[in-house]
């Protein structure tokens, strides 16, 4: 056990505003164990700057155990999850611990040290006292060197080599191919280029390489399906809509902020039953935000966090550009903050249909990740699934797209399962902005991750 080993790292300035990518790709096995946190000296405000906290004033010794149990060196438990591929919180003793996994770039070639952090973040649980540490596995793994595809220049470089032209044959294939749901040519997409389609389905940071599985469907969990409504949709309770307006994104990788700020939106409604109705700023997230990406994509566990930590502002406030731009925000705004945030079904990985269909009728509308592919880009109307055809012509690179679930039904003709999902491409895409997709069969890793946060009402 090497606690008496000094670790040495060098601390990256990480304040409100500034950005990393992330192509570490670590898992939840790598998680697990004991972990020894260096931590700097504390007592400092969520604008510390980590870079100048480099010299660690005490260890503290934390084990990972399955499923999601953190256990400290006195004997407190807590929780812990894995965050995507790229790093994992910890709650234990009052304190959350937040970091990214290291890793090393070189030309093409990533390397994960998925036994060590980058410099991370922690404060205790009412957002105070906040300090920086670096955390090392006890018993170490070997680093892992990928060849990573996802480098932004590179895929740039890629996509600006093909002009962008929509293939009617292909969406004619679509159509004739199956029956289930109805591609459509849209002019207006036209204006976007092969790189502006890329972003706007996510973005090279928002890309899951380890697919994540959904809880098997259980005994118990067929019978707390059954308890609840037969359909289910936000846009029409009893006659009352509870979602804000559908938005468009642009050419910006900014969808998770998107499918957050609708989440935060719309049990902001409920909550208050719609006598509050606030358009939150998308734009602040892409600007401001230390735990993504700006517009080359995000997570939106991680913005449920930072909206928690360092609040959120109307879009009055802070417009949407649709580009990284520097964080400005009046001092004079209102924030909204997040009581708290986590994967549905608990922990990353716990996610199942019938965990999502109670979130939903319960709590309201919640962020969910889907791998998108050549063919969701022409959804016109029905229930989408993927096809499996490819145009050979377009230079399509896989992401993980985040949008909003607002509900679910079925097909009175066909009895196919569906969920209903807010996008973020404007309402002349889908059906009025919306798309229905297969439900019950994680179509497309729908069901594999699901993030819910639940708003304080203090703007």
């Amino acid at each position: 056990m090497r606690v008496s080993t000094v670790l040495v790292c060098v601390f990256l300035l990480w304040v409100e505003g500034s950005l990393a990518d992330t192509p570490v790709n670590c898992t939840y096995e790598d998680l697990l164990g004991t972990w020894v946190f260096q931590v700097s000296k504390g007592g400092h405000n969520k604008t510390v700057n980590c870079s100048n906290e480099a010299t660690g004033v005490k260890m503290v010794t934390v084990t990972l155990e399955k499923l999601s149990v953190a256990r400290d060196e006195v004997g407190n438990t807590g929780f812990f999850t894995l965050i995507y591929n790229q790093g994992f919180e910890v709650l234990v003793n009052n304190y959350k611990w937040f970091g990214y996994f290291r890793y090393t770039e070189q030309g093409q070639n990533v390397t994960s040290y998925c036994d060590q952090t980058l410099p991370g973040w922690v404060h205790d649980v009412l957002g105070h006292n906040w300090a920086c540490f670096v955390a090392k596995r006890v018993e170490p793994i070997p680093p892992r060197t990928e060849v990573n595809p996802l480098q932004p220049h590179l895929i740039a470089r890629r996509l600006l080599q093909t002009p962008h032209k929509v293939n009617i044959d292909f969406i004619q294939t679509i159509n004739s191919r199956q029956s289930s749901w109805t591609a459509a040519y849209y002019p207006d997409h036209e204006k976007y280029s092969q790189k502006d389609w890329f972003y706007r389905a996510g973005g090279p940071a928002s890309r899951v390489p380890a697919r994540v599985r959904p809880t098997h469907f259980t005994a118990e969990g067929a019978k707390m399906a059954s308890a609840l409504p037969e359909r289910w949709d936000w846009r029409d309770v009893d006659g009352v809509n509870y979602l804000s307006p559908v938005r468009n994104q642009g050419s910006c990788g900014s969808c998770y902020s998107f499918a957050t700020m609708g989440m935060l939106e719309a049990r902001i409604r409920v909550l208050t039953n719609n006598s509050q109705a606030p358009i939150l700023s998308p734009q602040q997230v892409v600007s401001c935000s230390p735990y993504s990406q700006g517009c080359e994509g995000g997570f939106p566990y991680l913005i449920g966090k930072y909206v928690q930590d360092f609040g959120i502002v109307e879009e009055s406030c802070l417009a949407y550009v649709g580009k990284s731009t520097p964080c400005r925000i009046p001092r004079s705004c209102g924030r909204l903050y997040t009581a708290e945030y986590s994967y549905v079904g608990g922990f990353y990985g716990g996610c199942s249909e019938t965990a999502m269909m109670q979130e939903l009728v319960k709590n309201g509308p919640m962020a969910v990740s889907f791998e998108v592919y050549l063919d969701f880009r022409f959804y016109k109307g029905g229930i989408y699934h993927h096809t499996g055809l490819l145009d050979a012509t377009d230079p399509f690179e896989l992401t993980n797209h985040a949008v909003l679930l607002v509900g679910y039904g079925h097909c009175n003709k066909t009895g196919e399962k569906y969920w209903v999902v807010k996008n973020s491409w404007g309402e002349s895409w889908g059906e009025k902005g919306f798309f229905r997709i297969r439900r019950g069969t994680d179509e497309c890793a729908i069901e594999s991750i699901a993030v819910a946060a639940t708003p304080i009402q203090t703007l």
